[in-house]
Order: C-alpha cells, then sequence, then structure tokens
C-alpha cells in the first residue's frame, strides 16, 4: 500500500540515507533528510513532518539533547536509529520521548512496518471514549472493559495500567515509565510489582496468556501494547 506522508531522516551517514530513500520512496513515502542536528530543527519546524527518524551519534548535537529540542514542540513520531544498543540508551530515548528504537543494521522491512504503524497510532485519537482493539473494547466514559462482548472484572490499578498502555497503542513505554504513571516516583525499582499486574490483566484480556497478543514484553525494557 502506498504513502505519501513526508519523513525526515536526520543522520550523518551518506550510505543510511541512501538506503532509508530507497526503501522508503519504494513505499510511497516522501523523504527530507539532515545531516547535522541544527539542520534537522529547521527541517522538522518548515516541513512538519509526519515522521522523524533519528540517529543518535550526530556531529554537532547529541541525538538525546536534540530529542528533547524536538520533544518541546514536535508531537508526531520519532523513531530512533542508531548503532547504540544497550538497554540504557534504548530506555533513555523512549523515557525521552521517542515512539521506537531500531539498531544498526536493521531491517528495511520492519522499519517500514513500524513506521506505518507510528503513523498510524498519531493519527487516531487517543482520548476517545470507546476504544477497541478486536473483541476487546475499553469502554473510558463508563469506566467499563468487555471482551467478546462479556464484561471484564478489573480493579481500579488493573484498570489504569490497561487504559495508560491502551491509550499508547504500539509504543513501547519503559518500567520506570509505567511505574512512576500509575504507581508513583516511590516504586520506581519495584518493577516485580508491575510483572504481578501485567500477568493479572493478561488472564483477564488475552486469548492466550502464555502467547499475548495484547500486552507484550519488550525485554529489559518494559511493554508495548499491541494493536
Amino acid at each position: 500500500m502506498k504513502d505519501i506522508s513526508n519523513i525526515l531522516i536526520i543522520d550523518d551517514e551518506v550510505q543510511i540515507r541512501r538506503l532509508l530513500e530507497i526503501s522508503l520512496t519504494t513505499y510511497g513515502f516522501h523523504t527530507l533528510f539532515a545531516s547535522t542536528g541544527k539542520e534537522g530543527l529547521v527541517a522538522a519546524a518548515t516541513h512538519s513532518p509526519a515522521l522523524i527518524i533519528l540517529d543518535l551519534g550526530l556531529p554537532d548535537i547529541d541525538g538525546m539533547k536534540l530529542l528533547t529540542s524536538l520533544r518541546e514542540w514536535y508531537t508526531k513520531p520519532v523513531i530512533i536509529l542508531s548503532v547504540r544498543n544497550s538497554e540504557d540508551d534504548i530506555i533513555r530515548a523512549l523515557d525521552g520521548g521517542a515512539n521506537d528504537y531500531l539498531t544498526k543494521p536493521f531491517r528495511s522491512g520492519e522499519l517500514i512496518a513500524r513506521i506505518r504503524a507510528a503513523i498510524r497510532l498519531s493519527q487516531e485519537k487517543k482520548d476517545t471514549p470507546m476504544m477497541e482493539f478486536g473483541t476487546l473494547v475499553i469502554d473510558q466514559l463508563n469506566h467499563v472493559v468487555r471482551k467478546n462482548g462479556e464484561l471484564v472484572k478489573l480493579t481500579s490499578t488493573e484498570y489504569s495500567l490497561l487504559t495508560l498502555l491502551a491509550r499508547n497503542s504500539g509504543r513501547v513505554l519503559t518500567h520506570q515509565f509505567i511505574l512512576k504513571e500509575i504507581w508513583g516516583y516511590g516504586y520506581l525499582e519495584q518493577t516485580q510489582y508491575l510483572r504481578v499486574f501485567i500477568a493479572q490483566l493478561r488472564k483477564k484480556i488475552e486469548d492466550n496468556p502464555s502467547n499475548p497478543t495484547l500486552l507484550i514484553t519488550e525485554s529489559g525494557i518494559g511493554y508495548r501494547f499491541g494493536s
């Protein structure tokens, strides 16, 4: 399926830019390029791209600092594409506002799929009273969750956790972000506490809790709500 969205690529590697241009234009995306952080900020402000692909190793500005600057005003998706592959770097980027993170070398097909998902989700209204994910329906107006048309009984904490993940469908949320949002700063290290609640939710909303398709674990990082 063709797409006409503008994608801004901020990366100083010529070969990567050429590869991305070929891959993205093949699927109908329009590509814009910047080889430095300063150029990237100007291009983002000038063209308002539907999504930004950002390398962390830029020659003039550290990619994390650039991400922070972008997130002061840019609300559309940002996907990090970097050789940095440590859990600390990934967690910092996701907590810093990135929607997704891929490491180099990467598979073009996977990148295209993640771009499409990020753009689609950014265009949906996450504050809509009714969220539907297959047979799972979350009625935020009445605080009611149904699976296959039947009421799912959730505790207030389980409901808050589910709606947080669902409103960010497709985005990786780190353990620390979820713990802070649901339980507060005093629980930032209680990842086992979070695992217990995720396991409880899976039993209630997944067709097969041992092979989840909604509450997906991102090993060592956090969770992604699949749609």
